[in-house]
């Protein structure tokens, strides 16, 4: 992880849930690491513990679904540090709407939130990449509804933005590779393979009375095993 000792890395979602915990292990591991969302006193309460890392946590209020937003943040990152190293576009959502005849907002916040605002932060983590030695890693946190579709009802809409996540991640890899950047791409969806298979109704019960209080309580708990079996460091370190 001493390459990446001082780099900086933008995490989108960063305030709760799996952003946190992937923001403060990148602390940890000496990052400087800009946080990126729409509560910025979770983002301050999460800066304020992370003070005596070797690494830096810098609190960003940006609603990722608003363009002007995402472009304000890096502009921001441009003038105070200069560059990104590291992408990790976490934020996400999953709300419950048939596409029989669910309400359009519901549709349209969930591919705004897990399909346009990834392709925008994308390209914006890029353009400083690029201008920096065409060097960095751009991670997607996905999920296994991006990889399979199984029979949980009102999923229409997020099972298929969560497809785009995975074709979009692939897609990329395959520009730059063409193009001979040493940029790497990375989607990671494993942490959630037992846990969604083994108790789909559960989380579909949950879902309906509160997707976010439900998954603020597991993905600490559970991105801290996943980083316990396969830190942060391989994968940034070993997908060359």
């Amino acid at each position: 992880m001493n390459r990446w000792c001082g780099k900086v890395a933008f995490v989108t979602g960063a305030s709760a849930g799996i952003g946190a915990a992937i923001a403060a292990k990148l602390v940890e591991d000496g990052l400087q690491v800009v946080g990126v969302a729409r509560r910025l006193d979770k983002l301050q309460e999460l800066a304020s513990k992370l003070q005596n890392f070797p690494g830096k946590f810098h609190p960003l209020q940006a609603d990722v679904t608003a363009e002007e937003d995402i472009i304000k943040a890096f502009e921001w990152v441009r003038g105070h540090l200069g560059t990104v190293h590291v992408l990790v576009n976490n934020a996400g959502i999953a709300k419950p709407a048939s596409l029989i005849d669910g309400p359009s907002e519901i549709f349209r916040k969930i591919l705004d939130t897990n399909v346009l605002a990834l392709t925008i932060t994308t390209k914006e983590a890029l353009k400083l990449m690029r201008e920096n030695g065409d060097e960095g890693h751009v991670i997607h946190v996905n999920s296994v509804a991006g990889h399979r579709v199984t029979d949980v009802p009102l999923m229409n809409v997020y099972f298929a933005s969560k497809h785009a996540v995975t074709a979009l991640a692939e897609t990329l890899r395959l520009d730059l590779r063409r193009e001979g950047s040493k940029i790497r791409v990375t989607e990671f969806s494993d942490m959630f393979n037992k846990v969604l298979n083994d108790n789909w109704q559960a989380i579909f019960n949950y879902v309906k009375s509160g997707y976010e209080s439900f998954f603020t309580e597991i993905t600490v708990s559970l991105a801290g095993k996943f980083f316990d079996k396969v830190p942060l460091s391989e994968m940034l370190d070993n997908v060359e």
